[in-house]
């Protein structure tokens, strides 16, 4: 009888921490100061999108992770909505608190993960996104 191995757990790094905080710190930034683009909005959205998709996936015991991402996501998608329409991407005064509160959440539950969970909860979205 063969044993079944389990798969092996690569913690995420301090680098790769620093990668996913970049990728949502500085369109942040950028969205405050008045220089977002569709591009910053891509980076931000993606990298709290994958951080709330793994989590789920890992049936995280975080109070109110999932749920604060969520309120995050809904927020990006009226960014997005509103820059497809007028292709004027900003993040408005009153949508920042959310998508700040995302930011902040996603980089405290990054830790719990793994680099195995997030590669494939990324290639699956990035997957999902080309079908549509």
């Amino acid at each position: 009888m063969t044993k079944k191995r389990q798969p092996l757990r690569v913690p995420v790094t301090q680098g790769l921490k620093d990668l996913y905080a970049m990728d949502m710190h500085l369109p942040y930034q950028a969205a405050c100061d008045g220089r977002f683009s569709v591009i910053a909005f891509g980076r931000l959205a993606a990298a709290i999108s994958v951080v709330r998709t793994a989590l789920a996936q890992k049936n995280t015991q975080i109070p109110d992770a999932v749920q604060i991402l969520d309120a995050a996501i809904a927020t990006l998608s009226i960014v997005r909505a509103r820059g497809d329409a007028t292709d004027v991407w900003e993040i408005t005064e009153a949508e920042r608190p959310s998508v700040l509160d995302g930011i902040k959440v996603a980089e405290e539950c990054i830790g719990v993960l793994d680099v195995a969970l997030l590669e494939n909860t990324a290639a699956m979205l990035f997957g999902q996104m080309v079908d549509e």
